[in-house]
């Protein structure tokens, strides 16, 4: 029945294609047996990127800013997917998955088809990101979506998962965020290929614009662009769009993407293995230390 969903959405189907990502993320399919349907994953071009992670605080308006950038992608005729990651509940473990509701372009009868939008939610992962979406990621490029765009929870310091998983890191700010060294501190700039200042149709986005461009200027590697936009207004919007789709690495993230990747792949690693549950009740008893239980999942100790 796998092979179906996987050939039917190969011929455009999206009920099959929302199918197999549900499948990747409850562990029924594995990206090998995708791949081996779907073909392999197709290489970018020089110095193009296939996936833009879009971060940044809560209430800075990524989802709405989004929106903007889907639209104008959209009427280029670019065919772009959203994996739109929502924090599970650390006590009921349920997810809201709302993207969707800001999201107007999906409503769009003449764009619809040019986008794809799923949301995914953090469930176990320890970062903002699930292990699970690079899986997602492969998928959607297997299939021919040209873009794959990660729009990640905004949660700060832990936010810098985003950075294993996409070739590019756009982080949105706001007004009234802090100064410059407040943002830098936030960890997530210093990985930045782009800033988009939202809302600049509040006082102090020029301003907060400035401080950003000046921190930039203390650091190493090449200062990423920084832009001013509006979702409420659509200004800057076209603009940044345009600026994004030919963005280039600004160098800044190199170490610190392969850092996360070293990590998210031992993540991936504890959190899939058979023996994950039956370690976690040994080491709340007490009896196996974290190094053995390590050991155990890395297969060097077959207790």
């Amino acid at each position: 029945m796998t092979i179906d969903f996987l050939n039917q959405a190969k011929s455009g189907d999206r009920r099959s294609l929302a199918r197999i990502l549900s499948a990747l993320e409850n562990g029924t399919l594995g990206i090998e047996h995708a791949l081996s349907v779907l073909g392999p994953v197709p290489s970018p071009l020089q110095d193009e990127w296939q996936t833009l992670a879009v971060t940044g605080a809560p209430g800075v308006g990524k989802s709405c800013l989004l929106d903007g950038l889907l639209r104008s992608w959209a009427e280029k005729g670019l065919r772009v997917a959203v994996l739109a990651v929502d924090p599970s509940s650390p006590r009921t473990g349920g997810a809201l998955l709302g993207d969707r509701v800001r999201m107007t372009v999906v409503d769009d009868v003449d764009l619809n088809q040019l986008i794809y939008l799923r949301s995914v939610a953090t469930r176990k992962a320890s970062g903002s990101v699930p292990v699970i979406v690079e899986d997602m990621t492969k998928v959607l490029l297997a299939l021919g979506w040209q873009k794959v765009i990660i729009e990640t929870v905004g949660a700060g310091q832990s936010e810098v998962r985003c950075a294993a998983l996409a070739d590019r890191i756009v982080v949105v700010e706001g007004p009234a965020r802090g100064d410059g060294i407040q943002a830098e501190k936030a960890g997530l700039l210093e990985l930045a290929d782009a800033v988009l200042v939202n809302k600049s149709d509040l006082p102090g986005a020029e301003l907060h614009a400035d401080e950003i461009r000046e921190s930039f200027e203390l650091g190493v590697g090449n200062a990423p662009p920084v832009c001013l936009t509006s979702a409420l207004q659509k200004s800057g919007i076209s603009e940044a769009a345009e600026m994004l789709l030919d963005l280039s690495s600004s160098g800044r993230s190199e170490r610190a993407r392969w850092r996360e990747r070293l990590l998210a792949h031992h993540e991936r690693k504890i959190l899939e293995s058979p023996k994950l549950d039956d370690l976690l009740v040994k080491l709340a008893k007490g009896s196996i230390l974290l190094d053995e239980a390590l050991d155990i999942i890395g297969g060097t100790n077959d207790e």
